[in-house]
């Protein structure tokens, strides 16, 4: 197939020298072969820089700074026009990129496109829950009560990318969510009803294990986008909903567990839209 458009693939790690290698070579293996990789190491204490110092990538060390950071940090330094986000947890299916580039093809005012993924939990095979399944087209409100679009099966333009400002890095969790709430209150999204990425979840380092309550993030995210979008009327009540029972919800916890600093803000938050 024709390959005159370049993707720039990007990973951020951190001390995941124990699966990084397995999603390198994941893109090697892909059946589209016009791509560059950049690793951002986001302050790893192992050894992944000399495991990776075979490969023909880009590797950038720099101190810890989050997963937002390393990843806007990739975009700056990418040379394609297309971005693709790779976990180095995860690994993508020999046939990714390669579908993603026919359906830009197809449909070239699409964006951002994604894929279907495959759940792999502590090796195991498991069946996502209903909530999960992906879509295209107006992809907003499916969006607002949890992540519908996972970083590894997303390929989006670097313009776009850069023009919505990237992830936000003083979220330390939910950047995705509050990245794809901004995309999509503007733009239409692409699926590919296809599994094309094995995710893997179930180790302790991950975001979702390390911090409790992610729905204050969510509220962030949800407040933000009242005050900087112009949705419909269907649109906006959604997320007023969703957005009142996560503020609820989020104050019982904190009241319970003294959490006086988020209650604080969560309560203004919800003050300012619902009394």
């Amino acid at each position: 197939m024709p390959e005159s458009v370049k993707i720039s693939v990007i990973i951020p790690t951190l001390n995941r020298s124990t699966t990084i290698i397995r999603a390198i070579e994941s893109i090697l293996a892909q059946t589209f072969k016009n791509y560059e990789i950049i690793v951002i190491d986001d302050g790893s204490t192992d050894n992944t820089k000399e495991l990776i110092s075979s490969y023909d990538l880009k590797y950038v060390f720099t101190e810890n700074r989050g997963v937002s950071y390393a990843r806007n940090l990739g975009v700056e330094m990418a040379k394609g026009e297309w971005i693709a986000f790779l976990d180095s947890d995860d690994e993508w299916l020999p046939t990714k990129l390669e579908e993603q580039i026919l359906y830009s093809n197809d449909k070239p005012d699409i964006l951002l496109i994604h894929t279907d993924e495959i759940w792999i939990r502590d090796g195991v095979r498991v069946n996502p829950p209903k909530k999960y399944k992906k879509g295209g087209g107006d992809q907003f409100i499916p969006n607002l009560k949890l992540c519908a679009i996972g970083p590894s099966t997303s390929m989006l333009k670097k313009d776009i990318f850069l023009e919505l400002g990237g992830f936000r890095v003083d979220l330390p969790c939910c950047e995705d969510y509050d990245f794809w709430l901004k995309f999509t209150s503007l733009y239409e999204v692409g699926f590919i009803d296809k599994l094309l990425i094995n995710k893997y979840g179930g180790h302790a380092d991950q975001l979702s294990v390390q911090f409790v309550a992610m729905d204050y993030y969510r509220v962030l995210s949800l407040s933000w986008i009242l005050d900087n979008r112009e949705l419909s009327k269907v649109k906006e009540e959604t997320l007023l909903k969703v957005l009142k029972k996560k503020c609820e919800i989020l104050m019982k916890g904190y009241i319970k567990h003294r959490n006086l600093d988020n209650l604080d803000t969560v309560q203004d938050i919800y003050n300012l839209y619902f009394v």
